[in-house]
């Protein structure tokens, strides 16, 4: 069955202007179009757009959410890693609309909170002892290697957050380029990321780097966590790893 555009914009509440954007950008294309010009969506369509609309949900852009439709083939698992990431947004939403009562609750008796209380929920310390806790424990029961509990700098951790993240969006984006793993632009962007963690106290020479990237590949957690983002991303970041390396004795 075929639905027409106008028909998709009142069962999703997604205004036809909107759905005419994402043709444009080749984000939802129309299974095909009649004689008379008109849109036409079969189920398919349908799928494609409740996923658009599950990560924008989640504030991807449409940029971004082009690429995980490309990268993402089974329908199953991304409805698991958008289930999850649902799942962590609404428990920090939870926290922050905890802060909001407690802030208004304080507001009305006359006792404001205190500054340590004024921004649980917000990138807390809270919310990066949660993310760490699953590397840690696994860390711990397939090496015995249990990381030390130290202070969290939270806005130092969101910006090596948002670095990371941007360095394996652009390793990722040349991978699906066929940029080669020994190219002068991989290597520059390989040194940019190095300085960074340099920057931020982690003294990761060249030769570390290759090293770690070597582990990712041998260790489940880590291989899993690199392909679930681009299937051969652990390969290619290993291989252009020591091809810098190379540069750099």
């Amino acid at each position: 069955m075929l639905f027409t555009v106008k028909e998709v914009s009142e069962m999703s509440k997604v205004t036809i202007k909107t759905l005419h954007h994402y043709h444009k950008l080749g984000l939802l294309l129309p299974a095909e179009i009649s004689e008379a010009g008109y849109r036409l969506y079969g189920a398919k369509e349908l799928e494609r757009l409740q996923a658009i609309l599950f990560y924008r949900e989640l504030d991807f852009t449409l940029e971004q959410v082009g690429e995980l439709l490309e990268r993402e083939q089974d329908r199953a698992g991304m409805l698991a890693e958008q289930e999850m990431l649902l799942e962590q947004r609404r428990q920090r939403m939870d926290r922050i609309m905890d802060t909001l009562r407690k802030t208004r609750a304080g507001l009305e008796q006359g006792k404001p909170l205190g500054q340590e209380d004024l921004f649980v929920g917000f990138g807390s310390e809270e919310d990066w002892c949660e993310a760490l806790r699953e590397q840690s424990e696994y860390l711990k029961q397939q090496y015995g290697v249990e990381l030390e509990a130290e202070p969290i700098d939270v806005p130092d951790m969101n910006e090596q957050a948002a670095e990371a993240a941007a360095f394996m969006k652009r390793m990722s984006a040349s991978l699906q380029g066929g940029v080669m793993h020994n190219d002068p632009r991989l290597q520059d962007m390989i040194r940019e990321h190095l300085a960074f963690m340099n920057d931020h106290g982690h003294q990761v020479s060249a030769a570390d780097f290759a090293g770690q990237t070597a582990f990712f590949m041998q260790d489940d957690f880590h291989l899993k966590m690199l392909e679930s983002q681009q299937t051969g991303l652990a390969y290619y970041l290993n291989a252009a790893a020591a091809a810098y390396a190379r540069t750099e004795e």
